[in-house]
């Protein structure tokens, strides 16, 4: 993200509507640290949720975004990350074809494993599903470690808890090792 843009002060709601169960939560990561066509790496977050609505995703709450060394090389250029909590009508597999549309009108492009990306969206969790599903793995295997992950998520939603027992957002937060350097931007 350049230093000095002019969204850095602008205050993001943290806040979820009372009325979202968090054992029906389905959850959506979001990261960059590639701002590919966009002034910085916060207004293609930004762009990316305005584009969720168009796949049939409605975010009913969001996080902070949140700064954090690249990982596993922090001589790449550092992330920013969030998290959200969606409605949508679509399946696991319909959503996650929904997440690869909206990665790919961003530039985002595969290629070696963790290397800097203009957009990557992860399915965190389904509600409570819990598994291999057909080759998605929910909810998903690395995200409890991640502080990047956890740190939004328990800003949103501190009692979430993780489907296969691992305990509750807040504590996986405190507990996470990678990105351990993940805080809140201002």
């Amino acid at each position: 993200m350049e230093s000095g843009s002019e969204n850095m002060d602008v205050p993001v709601a943290v806040e979820i509507d009372g009325a979202v169960d968090l054992d029906d939560a389905v959850i959506v990561a979001l990261g960059c640290n590639d701002k590919g066509a966009w002034r910085d790496c916060r207004e293609a977050l930004e762009a990316a949720l305005a584009r969720f609505r168009a796949e049939g995703v409605d975010v009913v709450a969001r996080s902070s975004w949140w700064r954090s060394a690249a990982w596993p090389d922090p001589g790449d250029p550092p992330f920013l990350n969030g998290v959200v909590i969606v409605r949508t009508a679509l399946g696991p597999h319909e959503l996650m074809a929904a997440l690869g549309r909206i990665e790919e009108a961003f530039g985002r492009r595969r290629g070696a494993a963790n290397a800097p990306r203009t957009l990557d969206l992860d399915l965190i969790a389904y509600g409570r599903l819990s598994g291999d599903l057909d080759g998605l793995i929910l909810p998903h295997p690395r995200a409890a470690g991640r502080k990047f992950v956890m740190g939004p998520l328990a800003e949103i939603a501190p009692g979430w808890t993780d489907p296969t027992g691992g305990g509750a957002a807040a504590d996986l937060a405190r507990r996470a090792l990678i990105g351990a350097d993940a805080h809140p931007q201002a």
